[in-house]
């Protein structure tokens, strides 16, 4: 075999594992969480967002807030009409991020009678840190992440929106999903 030869191999063979590794996705992360009443969730990173086990087929709202932050608790009226006007296609995920234990954090939403799904951050580490890492969060609150029914991100927010933006963005991206399934 000439030299030749050799060196067209060696061209096919590294052409053949750059294709493969190019064609081959990294494995979906995968995290849990555990909400204030003990049940867990699997999470699973995606290209485009979250899969959250259970909420599939519903707009989600992942918020991060804090127990003495002024526009947080202004938004938690807010947050709990929403969740009450539009339960069957809509979910809120609420991670407390001012160091309030899982505890404290049932005991604060009891007393705030929040009607959504809530956590503290130290049943949730492993999203919060993979939160700062792809939306390059650093830590300001409240921070909302907007994602489809699909789980993929569409709006992320740093600071308190209004209502009327909230049901907006609620309405928008159900229509998405309707639109979706009508052109099919």
């Amino acid at each position: 075999m000439t030299y030749t030869h050799l060196f067209k191999i060696f061209i096919l063979f590294s052409l053949f594992t750059y294709v493969q590794a190019v064609e081959t996705k990294p494995a979906p992360l995968m995290m849990t969480m555990t909400d204030i009443n003990g049940k867990t969730y699997t999470v699973e990173g995606t290209e485009q967002g979250l899969n959250i086990e259970g909420l599939k087929g519903k707009v989600v709202f992942l918020e991060f807030f804090g127990h003495k932050c002024p526009p947080c608790l202004a938004s938690i009226p807010h947050l709990i009409k929403l969740q009450k006007k539009y339960k069957d296609i809509f979910a809120i995920v609420s991670i407390e991020v001012q160091g309030l234990n899982s505890e404290q954090t049932k005991q604060f939403a009891k007393d705030k009678q929040l009607n959504y799904i809530v956590l503290s951050e130290e049943k949730a580490s492993d999203v919060v840190a993979y939160i700062q890492q792809r939306a390059q969060w650093r830590g300001g609150i409240p921070f909302l992440i907007a994602m489809d029914t699909k789980g993929d991100v569409q709006f992320v927010q740093a600071g308190m929106l209004p209502e009327e933006s909230l049901e907006s963005l609620i309405q928008q991206l159900s229509e998405k999903k309707a639109e979706t399934n009508s052109s099919k």
